[in-house]
């Protein structure tokens, strides 16, 4: 049986973040200690950030790696972080950090999922008013395909 994109070990809820880079150093973290990729997809995770960012509007952040740090992703995984209170994100409030790692072309079909729910006003609203990891671990079952 083949592993979970998004585990419920891989979800927290997290007071606050101190700035964008800390949130993506958590996001990556989270990834590093599930076995999903090598600890230096997260200095490409900041890599990318640097060249573009990640914030996708809704409150939700996808930082990832460069296309170059393909080969440090063992499989494809998210992390998945809510912020209780906004994180400073070139600009525009973040509460949602989702980390992504795909195999391949793996990340497109887990960031189609990850935009359908955030497309919708309702979803973003249920997710933040889960109480618990568990809770947003059931709202997010969709992105396990």
């Amino acid at each position: 049986m083949t592993e979970a994109i998004l585990a419920p070990g891989d979800v927290r809820i997290v007071a606050r973040a101190e700035h964008r880079e800390a949130a993506i150093r958590e996001a990556g973290r989270i990834l590093v200690e599930a076995g999903a990729v090598r600890p230096d997809y997260v200095d490409a995770m900041l890599e990318r950030e640097q060249t573009v960012s990640t914030f996708m509007g809704n409150g939700l952040a996808i930082p990832h790696g460069t296309n170059e740090a393909k080969d440090s992703i063992v499989r494809s995984a998210l992390s998945f972080v809510r912020y209780e209170e906004p994180i400073d994100w070139g600009g525009e409030p973040v509460r949602f950090v989702v980390g992504i790692a795909g195999v391949g072309d793996e990340h497109l079909e887990i960031l189609s999922r990850i935009a359908i729910i955030f497309s919708d006003e309702d979803e973003v609203q249920r997710l933040l008013g889960a109480a618990s990891a568990d809770e947003l671990v059931a709202l997010l079952s969709e992105v396990n395909g």
